[in-house]
């Protein structure tokens, strides 16, 4: 069920060209944090050092598989070639018009605070103001982005109808307004939510459903409209983590599987019944992994530093959405339990890479099927869960190959405005 991979001899001992590498790397980001430390004002020497102290976490967190030589550790991309080529010409030529009307109340999102389970759409609506990608022009650009909040028409306390009754009359005011709607109905356009009411807060506009991208955290069931290959997900990602992001370290995770959520989930009835016994399976509820503010323990995230597997329901809701993030942040190989979770940036990205994917209804052959999988097998997943955690990133401003970057690009793909 796993690609196979083939192994070529080492050209000179593992101890030898690691210790090659370290060297040359700590000199490189020495001597680049001491440039930049001497061409910066005092205020800023404290981040030239953590430049070099994420340079050096960098080299060991990206140090493959001992069974797997360098030349042949796999890639997590499906085509890398084809990746780097259109993701170079997004960088240069891809431009964004904002519609610069609205009521600031109820549509724009600026937020104060780019935290909790909202988290994406506010690094969004953020990120492509701090970009080259934004124009002022709408004759330059090749998609056109509606700024509809409806997280924060929510908090405003507008009703799921009146949501829908507000997109209708917004988009409506856009096609009076402006010609670029018209020229293609709506084929050029997208909005951005992560509010689980998003996907129907479109339906009063037939045309936003059948030809607008829409970029949702969650696609919910097909029914709602949700339409692969047009519309595409937003990673669910609960910033800012508690603890920094995990290294390479198979040898330390000492736990199968771990899963952690409500005392009365069926999921977790189903766990116990297949697991038949905890000894493999560390379980923790909601009442367990909670502090006082109300955020997850890290008695509990350690929990996640020290297994192999975290079991991530692949569903619509926004607890398990944010879990799969969560997982790769600390380097624990989600086994996603779906039938037809889309998900995200899965036309880029290789899930089966850093991943286990099984359906919900063959979640009694879960412990089977881990404990089947090679000890060199759960290595090349985990050292891939430590590669992909960059794509599964929010940053302000935004940093190359970040959740923002990997976003635009889905965008990239999905333009229908070509501009030389």
């Amino acid at each position: 069920m796993f690609p196979s991979r083939t192994s070529t001899p080492r050209s000179r001992p593992r101890f030898t060209r690691l210790i090659s590498l370290l060297f040359r790397a700590i000199a490189i980001c020495l001597l680049l944090a001491i440039t930049v430390g001497l061409c910066i004002s005092n205020e800023s020497t404290y981040r030239a050092l953590q430049q070099f102290i994420n340079c050096v976490h960098h080299l060991f967190s990206n140090i493959p598989p001992e069974e797997e030589p360098l030349q042949t550790v796999s890639s997590i991309f499906h085509s890398p070639e084809t990746f780097k080529r259109n993701y170079e010409e997004m960088e240069r030529r891809f431009k964004i018009f904002v519609y610069p009307d609205g009521d600031p109340n109820t549509y724009f999102h600026t937020p104060k605070s780019l935290s909790g389970k909202y988290a994406s759409e506010g690094y969004f609506f953020k990120n492509i103001k701090e970009t080259q990608f934004l124009t002022h022009d709408p004759e330059m650009a090749h998609l056109f982005f509606i700024p509809i909040s409806c997280h924060k028409m929510r908090a405003q306390g507008l009703s799921y109808e009146n949501m829908t009754r507000t997109v209708k009359e917004y988009v409506e005011s856009l096609m009076v307004k402006y010609p670029f709607w018209n020229r293609t109905l709506g084929a050029d356009h997208f909005f951005v939510t992560c509010h689980d009411i998003g996907l129907k807060a479109t339906l009063g506009v037939p045309h936003l459903v059948k030809n607008s991208i829409r970029v949702v955290c969650y696609p919910g069931d097909y029914d709602d409209g949700y339409i692969p290959r047009k519309d595409f997900t937003l990673p669910h990602i609960i910033q800012p983590f508690a603890l920094p992001a995990a290294v390479f370290d198979p040898d330390n995770r000492t736990t199968l599987g771990f899963w952690t959520g409500s005392s009365k989930s069926e999921l977790r009835d189903k766990l116990v019944s297949a697991w038949q016994s905890d000894k493999d399976l560390d379980i923790q509820t909601n009442r367990m992994n909670r502090n006082s503010t109300g955020n997850m323990s890290h008695l509990i995230l350690d929990k996640f530093n020290k297994a192999k597997f975290c079991i991530c329901p692949g569903s619509t809701s926004q607890l398990h959405g944010s879990r799969i993030a969560l997982s790769i942040h600390h380097g624990c190989v989600p086994v996603i339990l779906s039938d037809h979770y889309d998900l995200p940036f899965n036309e880029i990205l290789d899930w089966t890479k850093f991943s286990v994917i099984i359906k919900e209804d063959e979640i009694q052959e879960l412990k089977r099927l881990l404990q089947g999988l090679s000890y060199g097998r759960f290595r090349f997943l985990h050292y891939n869960t430590i590669q992909v955690q960059r794509h599964l990133q929010w940053n302000s401003p935004p940093i190359q190959y970040d959740a923002f970057h990997m976003v635009m690009y889905q965008l990239w793909l999905r333009r229908h405005v070509t501009k030389y």
